[in-house]
């Protein structure tokens, strides 16, 4: 179908609200009109994510149990060895998955980690699976480097809008992570960007986050949506929980205002019931995590997600290089081995 819906990049937040407060299935019907003309709607990307360098990061997010300044019980763990990291990529890519994402607890690369990190991308980037990172703040020099290794996407997330930001972090500015993202930008990369809800912020803090990402200059290309995980040592792990309704309703004013991204339903789906990521599809995520675990937070089982592709008749999405069937088949190759595993249980 010929794409109609503008892209804009000049959303005000009243505009937005007026989005957030229309009556919940006219806002559905209108996010999925415009997510019909971008994509097909029976498709969505698989991604999977390693963590390759585990804890003791120095950045006070107090979402996050990966922090120094807490004390959640993490297991630290070193940079991981190039061989180990590929290995994981060629498991990703057996499953199913066409993007490899690696994540590393750092507030940014050092010099000494560089060389290895530029391997890791060369390395699945050469397995045909698209690559992306997130490796903290990047100057203009790495962001450059990384480019030229072929990485795909990187990651840095702006969490939440400016006004709520130092309520989460203190030790970078919002601004800082605006000039990561305008690096990754300049130096030819993709970007991936989005935030966490549930954190105590309000609709007001939602809406700014969304106007931020919509109106940047080229609006991100992947556009995770979190929601936050409560994890025991972290500020936040008495927080209230977010109505599923309202984070619902973001997915789809995030498809409306970001018509051609794609729209990551992340962290916190372990969460969800099948009917409640369900609606997140038909609202207009097309992407997800695939496998058992984000950084260091649960994800639902891998046969979970296939299971649940299949009753909702919904297919991986493609790269141009590789056929439907074959992706299909691998996906399915993958649950019928889990059934056949003696390690295999219903949760």
């Amino acid at each position: 179908m010929q794409a109609t819906a503008d892209i804009r990049h000049d959303w005000t937040q009243a505009e937005v609200k007026a989005l957030l407060d229309l009556p919940f299935n006219d806002l559905l019907f209108r996010a999925q009109t415009v997510h019909r003309q971008y994509f097909n709607p029976n498709e969505v990307q698989v991604s999977t994510l390693l963590s390759i360098k585990t804890g003791a990061c120095p950045e006070d997010c107090k979402y996050c149990p990966q922090s120094g300044h807490y004390n959640t019980g993490l297991e630290k763990q070193r940079l991981m060895e190039v061989e180990a990291v590929i290995n994981k990529a060629k498991q990703a890519k057996a499953a199913g998955s066409t993007r490899f994402c690696m994540g590393a607890a750092w507030k940014h690369p050092s010099e000494k980690d560089m060389p290895y990190v530029l391997e890791m991308v060369k390395e699945v980037k050469a397995l045909g699976l698209e690559t992306c990172m997130t490796l903290g703040m990047l100057d203009e020099g790495k962001a450059e480097q990384l480019a030229d290794a072929g990485l795909d996407y990187y990651n840095h997330n702006l969490d939440t809008s400016p006004e709520f930001y130092d309520k989460i972090i203190t030790t970078r500015t919002y601004q800082d992570r605006l000039d990561t993202l305008q690096n990754v930008r300049d130096s030819g990369m993709k970007i991936c960007s989005g935030g966490i809800l549930g954190m105590g912020e309000t609709q007001t803090d939602r809406i700014g986050l969304l106007c931020q990402l919509a109106n940047m200059s080229v609006q991100p290309e992947s556009v995770p949506i979190n929601m936050l995980v409560k994890v025991e040592g972290t500020p936040l792990e008495n927080v209230d929980d977010l109505d599923p309704l309202d984070f619902i309703r973001t997915i789809a004013v995030a498809r409306i205002m970001m018509p051609a991204s794609h729209v990551r339903l992340s962290a916190g789906r372990e969460k969800m019931s099948d009917e409640m990521q369900a609606m997140t599809f038909f609202a207009g995520a097309n992407s997800i995590f695939y496998g058992e675990c984000l950084l260091t937070t649960p994800n639902p089982e891998t046969h979970r997600d296939l299971q649940l592709f299949k009753r909702l008749g919904i297919n991986p999405e493609q790269r141009i290089s590789e056929a439907d069937e074959t992706q299909e088949a691998a996906l399915m190759n993958d649950l019928q081995k889990q059934q056949d595993s003696a390690h295999f249980y219903e949760a």
